[in-house]
């Protein structure tokens, strides 16, 4: 999993409420285990028309939003089915954060274990950094981890709250299977001392 230290982008507005996991990305594309290719589906039903040519109006489609890192979205968000398709897909299209009041739990939890920082912050919070997304391609945010800041595009600094073992494992890009290898010595050491004292069960 890729480090979270600090993340400086453009950030796109989605004021929309409880947008859920089918709406971040639609059942069908969830065929693949493979974590890339999915950006392209990411909205796909709010992105596309019917005949598949992009809709427009779509936050993601404008000129000034479509390489945006961070999104600055409504409550309740990643609410629905436990896919974990729907960060990879976020990821894929290039977001590393996404900001809002709140989220559903098991979003939340998959989001951190793909290397995403998902940020709960107060609604007088958020309406600010919604306020900032609309300058489009101004609408540059900084982020920074160790310091858990957010900077708008007039140098305005919000503080957010992080659970301190998931800032750990985002600094040190630790997933479970980082965090399995962190106990490799202790692992090998008691495997040895298996073989030792077992060695029926090794040959």
């Amino acid at each position: 999993m890729d480090k979270f230290t600090s993340l400086t982008g453009v950030a796109a507005p989605l004021p929309m409420i409880n947008v859920d996991t089918d709406k971040i990305i639609p059942k069908q594309h969830l065929k693949t285990i493979k974590r890339s290719g999915l950006g392209k589906a990411l909205f796909d039903e709010m992105r596309y028309r019917q005949d598949g040519s992009e809709n427009p109006d779509f936050v993601l489609n404008k000129p000034a939003y479509r390489q945006a890192k961070i999104l600055v979205a409504g409550e309740n968000f990643g609410c629905g089915s436990s896919r974990e398709h729907a960060p990879w897909a976020l990821l894929d299209f290039g977001i590393r954060c996404v900001i809002a009041t709140s989220f559903a739990d098991i979003f939340y939890n998959n989001c951190f274990k793909n290397g995403i920082l998902p940020i709960t912050l107060p609604q007088a919070d958020v309406d600010k950094l919604m306020d900032d997304a609309e300058r489009g391609a101004n609408a540059i945010v900084s982020i920074d981890l160790e310091k858990q800041e957010i900077r708008g595009p007039d140098g305005g600094c919000i503080k957010f709250d992080i659970d301190p073992f998931r800032k750990r494992c985002l600094l040190q890009g630790l997933d479970d299977v980082g965090l399995t290898m962190e106990k490799a010595p202790a692992i090998d050491a008691f495997e040895e001392k298996n073989r030792l004292n077992q060695p029926w069960l090794w040959s």
